[in-house]
């Protein structure tokens, strides 16, 4: 079936960005069609747009940027059991050219949760990748344990509204980085001590930290290790790769990850939701049109957004 989307038929600047019409492929057996409600964006989108992951995604064009979706079941394959037709979901699909800026994306049904009646479409679609990317990190990667010492860097942005609230949950005590004017926010949301790095540098006033969750890379990744708890101590970064030397020398765990889209976890975050212990911070809402998401990589581009940017399909 053919479904209206925002596409890219080139890499490039926010330019390439248009309206347009794709072929979906044939819906799998195991697979579901979503009638879009809301997608959101995340940096993945416009790196791949600007071509920086073509080596790891080589894709025909044209392709559908996004990788997160909140909607409707409109049709189900023909081995598809546990899901039906009006059923409310969202979702972190398969890595696909075949994205969510759409009003129509094929999902494999077991990497869909039910979304919450408590929950807007809105906030579900914010969820998905930002929230997957803070569980992972922090529990899967990082081993959170209750009453352990967590620093969250950049807290305010997608990755770290979820890390602060998942981390306090489960019984950290949690230090972030923002800006001053986010600082009352992320108590709100569960942050123990809110670190403003235009004033102050972080290294200077922490020790002993047992897991540092990077968002930022760079300078403040390298300034990390200097926090950690000798010995024990985990950096854990979804960006690049730390330094492995710098890891050795401190006796520290330090690894990159990549996201691995999960329905069952997703389930456990939408869990959260329904009863409160967890929210979504949608900063800011566009249409999904060329102009909408022209404006919305725009600001995610700036790398100041609070929270998530959600798109709305209608």
């Amino acid at each position: 079936m053919k479904t209206k989307a925002v596409i890219i038929k080139q890499y490039g600047s926010k330019e390439v960005l248009e309206e347009g019409s794709v072929d979906l492929p044939e819906l799998g057996n195991h697979q579901v069609l979503v009638r879009e409600k809301a997608t959101s964006i995340n940096p993945i989108d416009w790196k791949l747009r600007e071509g920086y992951l073509k080596q790891m995604f080589d894709w025909e064009f044209p392709i559908i940027l996004g990788w997160d979706v909140a909607g409707i079941i409109e049709a189900v394959g023909s081995e598809v059991t546990e899901w039906k037709v009006g059923d409310e979901v969202f979702a972190r699909p398969d890595t696909t050219r075949f994205g969510t800026y759409a009003e129509h994306t094929i999902v494999d049904e077991h990497l869909l949760a039910k979304k919450p009646a408590n929950v807007s479409f809105e906030d579900a679609a914010a969820v998905p990748l930002a929230g997957l990317t803070a569980y992972q990190g922090l529990f899967d990667h990082g081993s959170l344990q209750k009453g352990e010492k967590v620093l969250i860097h950049a807290g305010a942005g997608g990755v770290g509204t979820y890390a602060i609230q998942l981390a306090k949950d489960a019984g950290a005590y949690v230090y972030t980085t923002a800006s001053e004017k986010n600082h009352e926010l992320l108590k709100s949301l569960g942050a123990d001590e809110v670190i403003d790095y235009r004033k102050t540098d972080f290294q200077t006033v922490l020790k002993d930290i047992d897991l540092v969750l990077d968002t930022m890379g760079g300078e403040v990744q390298h300034n990390s290790f200097e926090v950690l708890k000798e010995g024990s101590g985990r950096l854990i970064s979804v960006l690049n790769e730390p330094d492995q030397d710098k890891a050795k020398q401190k006796n520290v765990t330090a690894k990159s990850i990549w996201l691995q889209p999960d329905g069952q976890q997703l389930s456990i975050l939408a869990k959260l939701l329904e009863e409160n212990r967890m929210k979504s911070v949608v900063g800011s809402t566009f249409p999904l049109s060329q102009k909408g998401l022209y404006d919305a990589h725009a600001l995610s581009e700036t790398h100041h957004a609070v929270g998530k940017i959600v798109i709305t399909a209608d």
